[in-house]
Order: C-alpha cells, then structure tokens, then sequence
C-alpha cells in the first residue's frame, strides 16, 4: 500500500463516489474472493500468478473501504478445504502470506489499520505464525479499519470449536446450560467482538457461500458478481455498494429495521 488510507470521516464522504449514500454504507463487508486460478488460465499464466494479482485486489477493496468509511473487511484468504489443493500452490499460498505481511505491516500500522487473522491458526508454517502474532499485537490499538484475514478457516469448524467451549465450561461447572444464548455463542466465535457482515461479496459468479461465517451472515445482503477476482476495482465495488443501497433490510420483519441486537457486539 503505496499510500495512506483516509480514515476521517470528511475525507470518506469527499472520496465517495457519486450515487452513494454515505449514511447508507454497510459497516462491515465480506469478500469470497473466487476466481484467481481462472484469471490466470484464461491468461495462459501459471495460477500462482492469479493468486499474486488477487493480493493487489485485496489491497485496493481495503484501500477503497476505508477511504470511504467502511468499519470493517472481512476476507476469505484461505480455508480449511484449500489443504486439498496441489502442494505447489498451497506452500506458495503460505509463502506469499509471509511476504505481503512482512512488507506491508509497516503501511497498515501508518494506516492505523487494526489487523486480525481468524480461524485455526496452528497448522500454519511457525514462521507465518510469528508474524501474524506480530501484526495483530502492533496493530490492535489502531483505530482505522479492522481488517479480518480469515485463514484455515472453515464455518462449521468454528461452529464447533464454540460449542466445545461452551461445553467445556459447563462440565466445569462454570457456566448453566440452560443460560446459553445467541450473544454467549456468538462470544465463541473468531469474530467475537466484531459485528456481523452486513453485506457479502463473492466474486467469479458462483452461487454459494463455501463453509464462510456460517452464523455470522445470517442476514447479510448477499451481492454475486461474474467479475473475476483479480479484476474487482472500484467499479465493481460501487456497483456491490449501490446493489446493498437497493436492498430493504427486513431481519425477518415487515418494515426495515435494526438488525438483531444479540449479533452485535
């Protein structure tokens, strides 16, 4: 990241494009980022190059979402089903995370972007592990953007880790089953602490939400896009925003409404 983020909220609103309504931005955005193999075969490039391009993509939605005061990015880098991919690309996959985090760490503390990575993070190479320990240390006091890498992630992986919890705590005696609700579940989770996706992206055209924040998108507007990847800018970010700003937003209800206090935090 070359230059800095705007995080003032005058600065959002001069950034924003026309058509957008400020006060209609959705808080919090997720990205499937889908496609990256195909941009490259299509290049008659080999897929790690899609996956270097998809790394420039991720830099500019951040750069575009903070500018225009989007609280929080939430990003599907790797799941637990990519172990399944060729051992080629995955140990380049873990040694392009090394290499972005190393170098761009210094611009997102500057930035004062507030990194976290979510998922299970043990498998990961020691040296990857280090390094992310690093950044969400040095970033956690920022108050910019909170930037969420979700890395060996799986939803239903994670469901299961918070009721492990959660069930761990009971035998011990420290918690009534019968007092577990939405907030002490959603408390579990990787994402404790951070409101849930008001709006989910997914790139490359498929229809589905591959094992990602299983219970955190429960009432995400959802924007499907033909547009590959590597090639989302701001184009095609405005065009994701402009459908949420189209939406009514029901939670269930019959008029818009708030959404559900027991998924915030």
């Amino acid at each position: 990241m070359s230059r800095a983020l705007a995080t003032t909220s005058t600065l959002s609103q001069q950034a924003l494009p026309a058509g957008l309504d400020p006060a209609r931005l959705p808080a919090h955005v997720a990205v499937i980022m889908d496609g990256n193999g195909r941009w490259a075969s299509r290049r008659g490039l080999p897929r790690v190059m899609g996956h270097r391009e998809g790394v420039e993509a991720l830099k500019r939605t951040l750069r575009l979402c903070s500018d225009w005061g989007i609280g929080a990015l939430t990003a599907y880098a790797f799941s637990t089903e990519n172990w399944n991919r060729p051992g080629e690309e995955v140990s380049f996959l873990m040694a392009l995370f090394e290499r972005v985090l190393a170098r761009e760490l210094e611009a997102l503390e500057r930035e004062q972007v507030r990194i976290r990575f979510l998922g299970d993070l043990e498998p990961l190479p020691s040296g990857l592990r280090a390094l992310i320990a690093n950044a969400t240390t040095r970033t956690a006091g920022n108050s910019g953007i909170h930037f969420n890498v979700c890395t060996n992630y799986g939803g239903r992986a994670e469901l299961v880790h918070a009721a492990r919890r959660l069930a761990e705590q009971a035998a011990r005696g420290e918690l009534d089953p019968a007092s577990i609700d939405e907030t002490q579940f959603a408390a579990q989770l990787h994402t404790a602490g951070e409101r849930d996706p008001d709006l989910l992206i997914r790139t490359s055209g498929e229809l589905r939400i591959s094992n990602f924040l299983l219970w955190q998108l429960a009432y995400a507007e959802l924007h499907i896009t033909d547009v590959l990847w590597p090639d989302f800018d701001e184009r095609a970010l405005v065009s994701a925003l402009l459908d949420y700003q189209n939406r009514q937003r029901r939670f269930g209800g019959v008029e818009p409404s708030l959404p559900p206090s027991a998924h915030q935090p």
